[in-house]
């Protein structure tokens, strides 16, 4: 979302401080790692990783050195002095923030964890965007030749913070699937954003911005897509929470021309912890389909897999 001076005056006087901080670095139009120089020129050291969380609200500087770098961002960023140390004073008071769910970590979701967090490094998103899932329905489509031509999805967020403004969507292709050619699509209540991919596992994160600022327990419905069909034969579909999450529902459609001998239900506690919850599903001949249900989804995994003649 676009920054003025003028949003930039309002937030230092209304905070929260971590939207404060992000709108000064846009108006001033300085990237983190710039401003990480700047602040080591002055003596002070800080990672882009913390100014990043800070930033967007993950973490708060408490401790000495922190708040040492938060008053040398000021200078940095041409503020008024103690503006952003009185908002840091000032939100310690404040409303209380929406209990923010248990969570899991990519790491032990997604066998490429690695390749997920250095993408989302690079668009300065922490791997908790402050927002997790009360409903999502994702509609999967495998083409004529048993590929996976893309997912449909549709999606009700609640915030556990002030501020947000994005999710950050993943998509990870089948083997072969070459991200470049794989095409986001921002259907409802969203615009796409920034995009990166890495070429070698296949995964992309793409941002789905908001036109509006969420505050703590606010929720957000939107929808969104992947256009893929660049891999070879699929053989399974599965989704990784990081949060508990409400109501999921996944539903993969065959082609007519493609249609498998055997379908199941699984559900696995990490990505290298065995199947189970195993479930036959019966594929529905007029529609080809098949599809699952959850209530109340733990961190963890969920797919459909699915075996050829």
């Amino acid at each position: 979302m676009s920054h003025t001076e003028a949003d930039l005056v309002q937030l230092l006087h209304t905070g929260p401080f971590h939207l404060a901080l992000r709108t000064a670095l846009a108006v001033r139009g300085l990237p983190l790692q710039r401003v990480q120089h700047h602040l080591a020129h002055r003596g002070v050291k800080v990672g882009v990783t913390s100014l990043s969380y800070w930033q967007q609200g993950a973490r708060r500087p408490r401790r000495p050195e922190s708040l040492k770098a938060v008053a040398a961002l000021e200078e940095v960023l041409q503020l008024p002095g103690n503006s952003l140390l009185r908002l840091l004073s000032a939100d310690a008071g404040g409303r209380a923030e929406v209990e923010r769910p248990a969570a899991r970590s990519y790491r032990s979701l997604v066998e490429a964890s690695g390749t997920v967090e250095r993408l989302l490094a690079e668009l300065e998103s922490p791997a908790d965007g402050g927002l997790h899932t009360v409903g999502q329905i994702d509609r999967v489509r495998i083409g004529a030749a048993r590929q996976l031509l893309g997912r449909d999805t549709q999606q009700v967020v609640r915030a556990h913070r002030d501020g947000v403004d994005r999710y950050v969507a993943v998509h990870h292709g089948d083997p072969g699937c070459d991200p470049s050619r794989v095409v986001v699509r921002a259907v409802e209540n969203c615009r796409a954003g920034r995009v990166r991919w890495h070429a070698e596992t296949g995964v992309l994160v793409a941002e789905l911005l908001f036109d509006a600022r969420l505050r703590a327990g606010d929720t957000h419905l939107f929808a969104y897509g992947f256009d893929d069909g660049t891999a070879g034969p699929s053989g399974e579909y599965v989704r990784g929470f990081t949060f508990a999450a409400g109501q999921y529902v996944l539903q993969v459609r065959f082609d007519e021309a493609a249609l498998p001998v055997r379908c199941r239900r699984f559900a696995q506690a990490s990505a290298g912890a065995p199947r189970g919850g195993r479930a036959e599903l019966t594929l529905h001949g007029p529609h080809r389909t098949v599809h699952l249900a959850e209530q109340g989804v733990r961190p963890g995994l969920l797919g459909i897999d699915w075996d050829w003649a």
